[in-house]
């Protein structure tokens, strides 16, 4: 079997561009991947035009080994390109030997997956607000939820913010009670020395973890972040080398790592699995993309005795995103059923998905206006 094309698809929406990327072959078998990059859509367009000569006549039944001579083509860079063709292969492997893509990571240790809410808390910066959003969640099923409550700080957090942050915490606790875990999402933004503090006031809450409170590329400070607080620090989502999860591993303290599979490709993201479960850490993928990706964790998650959570957009899409993707388990009950359709079991809908192009999106302006204003403005 023989690559022969590649075509990208592109899918506007609220939050950002997602792009998929279809693998066509001589015998007629195509393979589905992502290849969404946050906020940069078109340079990556412009990658997989580039990395089209690497591919064409190859054959995709050897994902990883095709990673690499892209890899080693780059001058040993990677790419979400990269990855995206990878995924695509194994969506091509899974087809052609008629089996999910977990049973070709080593089989499957659960069938269904705790999820996290993310995603929900759109709308004003305040406590009732939060509150009154969680209730609707939890009375969906959901027995987690994760929530920014940082508004627009940047680096540091000024005491009246500080204190709304706070009382959106206290006013979520409140209302979901003891048994509901809460995640709280820092987004990289601040100093080692304010995510101290901050953590300690946040103690009292009992957090599943703090996520991401400092850079994630700072891993001296992370480590130093979660020496000085007893809330798990969660970091990787930025990570895209094997070394760097494994100096957060080295210190001992970080033991909830959160992959990338879109930084790293699906057989890199198995490895961190891994190497996570040798220093007794314990998964919790990320995921901000399409919910193909939410697919794509589910395989993942359920091949590896070490996960803990799964990241969950889904439910707080556009409508018509169940138009232009067939195939995706949604979320019961607070768990995601893991699918059994050989590859991925996603389909793309070409003519649907072209309903909703390209346009400029807003939604990462985290350290400008906050979650409030993050919509497209009218």
């Amino acid at each position: 079997m023989k690559i022969t094309d590649i075509k990208t698809f592109i899918v506007g929406n609220p939050w950002k561009n997602w792009v998929f990327i279809k693998l066509y072959t001589d015998e007629g078998v195509t393979g589905l991947g992502e290849a969404t990059g946050g906020l940069a859509t078109k340079p990556i367009l412009g990658d997989l035009e580039e990395l089209k000569r690497f591919i064409i006549g190859e054959d995709p039944l050897n994902p990883e080994k095709l990673w690499y001579k892209m890899y080693k083509g780059r001058y040993l860079g990677t790419s979400v390109a990269i990855n995206g063709i990878e995924l695509a292969c194994w969506d091509i492997l899974g087809k052609v030997l008629r089996t999910p893509i977990w049973q070709l990571l080593g089989g499957k240790h659960r069938d269904y997956l705790r999820v996290y809410a993310n995603g929900w808390y759109q709308g004003p910066r305040e406590p009732k607000f939060f509150a009154e959003k969680a209730v609707e969640l939890v009375k969906q099923g959901y027995t987690a939820l994760k929530f920014d409550p940082f508004g627009s700080a940047y680096l540091h957090i000024d005491r009246e913010e500080e204190r709304k942050a706070i009382e959106i915490v206290s006013a979520v606790r409140e209302v979901v009670g003891p048994n509901v875990d809460i995640l709280i999402e820092g987004h990289d933004r601040f100093s080692p020395s304010t995510a101290v503090s901050i953590a300690k006031k946040l103690e009292e809450f009992q957090p599943m973890w703090f996520e991401t409170p400092v850079k994630s590329t700072d891993i001296k400070a992370n480590v130093e972040v979660a020496k000085r607080t007893n809330i798990p620090i969660a970091l990787g989502e930025r990570f895209n080398r094997l070394e760097q999860f494994a100096e957060a591993l080295s210190e001992r303290v970080i033991n909830i790592l959160q992959p990338e599979v879109l930084n790293l490709g699906l057989a890199n993201t198995k490895k961190v699995c891994g190497m996570a479960e040798a220093y007794g850490a314990l998964i919790a993928c990320h995921q901000a993309q399409s919910p193909l990706c939410t697919v794509i964790n589910a395989h993942i998650h359920a091949s590896i005795p070490n996960f803990l959570i799964q990241e969950n957009f889904d439910d707080f899409l556009e409508p018509w995103t169940w138009e232009i993707l067939s195939g995706i388990p949604r979320v019961e009950k607070g768990y995601l059923k893991v699918p059994n359709s050989p590859g991925w079991g996603v389909e793309l809908n070409e003519e649907e998905a072209q309903k909703h192009p390209y346009g400029p999106k807003n939604f990462l302006l985290l350290f400008e206006e906050g979650w409030e204003r993050r919509r497209p403005k009218e």
